[in-house]
Parts: structure tokens; C-alpha cells; sequence
């Protein structure tokens, strides 16, 4: 069937697009496409601008198919559907439903990845909607007025009191936090530091102080971004530079139970493990592109120390799925709207780009609905 979506003249909706890496980022218009059965047209409400992005811009994901559609968390409303489509709990989606979705698409579970590591984000056959997707395959990134759902998209409708603009905010912080603190097996009166006040490292806290943490102190130089953290609930906040004070006074000089990297910073990761009590815990789930290498010594920051490391590379529909309910229970217990600092239409999001890369907000959020009066 076909559908009609978004304002735009004849089934054409804007998008804004990243030609090549790093270029002007431009505003193309793309014609909205028959849908195939099982497809789902959504009329985007809000997508977010994630760190990942900007790494796109500059070029820093292998393989990424330029041009391309950025946004690969977003939430949406349904416009058409192509036959009945159905979610995982057995939902028919109609129009005007509104839901997101796992942005990664194709894994094939039947691979080595997903069948004996049952790890899935690691399946060689996996898409990324705004990521690994060319625009020239479609309408397959957020930052557009619509978006097309391939048949097998695991779409996930907004449950409860969660509201778009609570599930933008929490957005691929969400899912990538909890993946983050179930990894890290948080215990109650855990003493948890977070490195890093981004949204992943915004909602860590969250979801620690959730878990029972008794403490949870936050390492970030940028003030915005630490006085979000206080908001949060972070315990103390504290600058790289003054992070082993804080953390010694408070757990007696033993170092944290558990800490979480969320900086993206390489030389975060030495911190870390120096951050860390013996016998703790690091998780490391802010490398998610490579910004070099750091040296660190293998005796006195890890072995000595009898330390236990974790990575974390990205999520899956189980994290959306729970991040869902989790919002649900605990919308009112945390300020998570107020991690977005500021909207931004299709045709600023340049500057939204530059925004999140210069750390002048905390989260930056596109609205494609949104246009300039006259246009």
C-alpha cells in the first residue's frame, strides 16, 4: 500500500542528510515509499542527536555509506502499515499509535554471534538505522519527517505515562545504561562513579542509584553537564583532575565498587581501573568509536589489583524493552526530560552537531515537524 507522510508536496518529505564526512550537513527531500507487507511508515515526533552522530560527521565508523540519514533513536507516530503488523506482545499497530524502535535491523540469529556467544550485537549481518544505512537506500534515519520501517523492525509502542518527549530524553542512554549496569551486576550499598555526565553516563546514574547504590559520584569537566549529574541524584561531581579526592573520601581510600566509563575520552578508561577499588568492577561502554589508544600498565592498574573489566558495545530489544517499563515506574523519580537541553528543526541541525561535539548541551534533540514560518 501506499502512504503519505510528514508536509511535504507529492509524497516528498525532508531529511537532513550528511553528504561525506565532514561536510555541511544538507536538507534533501526524498519521495515516501510503497510499503511493503510488514513495513511501517512513521511520521516522526522527535529524534535524538547522540554522540555517534558526530563521530559520523567526521568520519570516525568505518564503512559508514555516505550519504546518509543520521538518527538512530527516535519515536514516532504511525501513519500506515503494510497488511497487519504486529509487536512483540502481540499488538496490531494502527495509525496514530505512537511507538519506537530497535534501530538495528537484520541480525540474523542464526550465526555463531547469536546462536553460542548470544551476543547479538556482534551479528556481521546486523544494520544500524542512522548509521549503516546509505540515504540512498531510503528513509532509514530519524532526522527525517518520516521514517521507513523494514518488514522484522521490532517496533515497541510507548506503554503508560511514558511520553514521547520521556523517551526522547531517556533515548540511547537508556538502553545502553541498563545494558551497562546489568554488566556490571551493581549490589546494593554499591559504591558506583560514573565517568562521563553524556546521556548514557546521566542515565547510569539514574539506574544505579535504582539498583540500591548507596553512593554515586560522577566524573565531568563540562558545568552543564555536572550540574545535570547533581540533578540527577549523583552524590558528588568532581573533574577528572579531582576525582581520586572525591572518590577516596568517599569510601574510606578503598576506590568505588563499580565504575562505569561513559566518556568516550580513551584516557578515561585508565582512570577507571585507577578509580577502582580491589577486586572491583569496570565497565567500559563509552569507546563505541576509536579515538586512539592510551598507555596503561597491566600490573599495577589491573592484575595487582585483581580487577574484573567488562566492555559493553551498544544494546538490544530486550534493553528498549525493559527501558520501557523501567520509565514507566521510575518517570517521576528522576528529571530525565531535563537531559534535553534544547530542540532543534531539520535545517539546524548542523548546529545541533556542533552543540553536542562542543558539549554546550547536554542532549540535543531534532524535531523534523518542525519548519521555519513560511516554509
Amino acid at each position: 500500500m501506499s502512504a503519505q507522510a510528514g508536509s511535504g508536496t507529492s509524497g516528498l518529505v525532508r531529511a537532513a542528510v550528511i553528504p561525506a564526512p565532514g561536510a555541511a550537513l544538507e536538507v534533501r527531500r526524498y519521495p515516501v515509499p510503497e510499503l511493503e507487507t510488514g513495513a511501517v511508515l512513521l511520521r516522526t515526533v522527535a529524534a535524538e542527536v547522540c554522540g555517534t552522530d558526530v563521530h559520523l560527521w567526521h568520519g570516525r565508523l568505518a564503512g559508514a555509506p555516505y550519504p546518509l540519514i543520521p538518527g538512530h533513536v527516535s519515536v514516532g507516530t504511525v501513519v500506515a502499515t503494510g497488511g497487519d503488523v504486529t509487536t512483540l506482545d502481540g499488538e496490531v499497530l494502527r495509525p496514530g499509535r505512537l511507538v519506537t524502535f530497535l534501530d538495528v535491523h537484520g541480525t540474523c540469529h542464526n550465526c555463531w554471534h547469536c546462536l553460542v556467544a548470544k551476543s547479538s550485537t556482534r551479528c556481521p549481518s546486523r544494520r544500524v538505522y542512522g548509521i549503516t544505512y546509505g540515504a540512498d537506500e531510503g528513509l532509514l534515519g530519524g532526522w527525517s519527517e518520516a521514517i521507513y520501517l523494514k518488514p522484522g523492525v521490532q517496533v515497541v509502542p510507548l506503554r503508560g505515562s511514558v511520553t514521547p518527549e520521556l523517551w526522547i530524553a531517556a533515548g540511547c542512554g537508556m538502553p545502553t545504561a541498563l545494558h551497562a549496569v546489568d554488566t556490571a551486576a551493581i549490589r546494593l550499598a554499591d559504591r558506583v562513579v560514573v565517568l562521563g555526565a553524556g546521556p548514557v553516563g546521566l542515565c547510569a546514574t539514574a539506574l544505579s542509584l535504582a539498583s540500591g547504590a548507596a553512593w554515586v559520584g560522577m566524573v565531568e569537566p563540562a558545568s552543564i553537564r555536572a550540574e545535570a549529574a547533581t540533578r540527577m541524584g549523583a552524590d558528588a561531581v568532581a573533574p577528572p583532575w579531582e576525582a581520586e579526592a572525591m572518590v577516596r573520601g568517599a569510601t574510606g581510600g578503598r576506590g568505588a565498587d563499580v565504575v562505569i566509563e561513559a566518556s568516550g575520552a580513551p584516557q578515561a578508561v585508565g582512570q577507571a581501573l585507577d578509580l577502582a577499588r580491589d577486586c572491583g568492577r569496570v565497565i567500559v561502554v563509552g569507546q563505541y568509536t576509536d579515538h586512539g589508544s592510551v598507555a596503561w600498565n597491566p600490573h599495577t592498574q589491573l592484575n595487582r589489583k585483581h580487577l574484573e573489566v567488562r566492555g559493553v558495545w551498544g544494546s538490544d530489544l530486550s534493553h528498549i524493552w525493559r527501558g520501557m517499563d523501567l520509565l514507566d515506574r521510575l518517570g517521576g523519580d528522576y528529571p530525565w526530560t531535563g537531559i534535553v537541553s534544547r530542540s532543534y528543526r531539520l535545517d539546524e541541525a548542523q548546529q545541533a552537531l556542533q552543540d553536542v561535539e562542543a558539549r554546550r548541551v547536554v542532549k540535543a534533540v531534532i524535531e523534523p515537524g518542525v519548519r521555519k514560518e513560511g516554509r
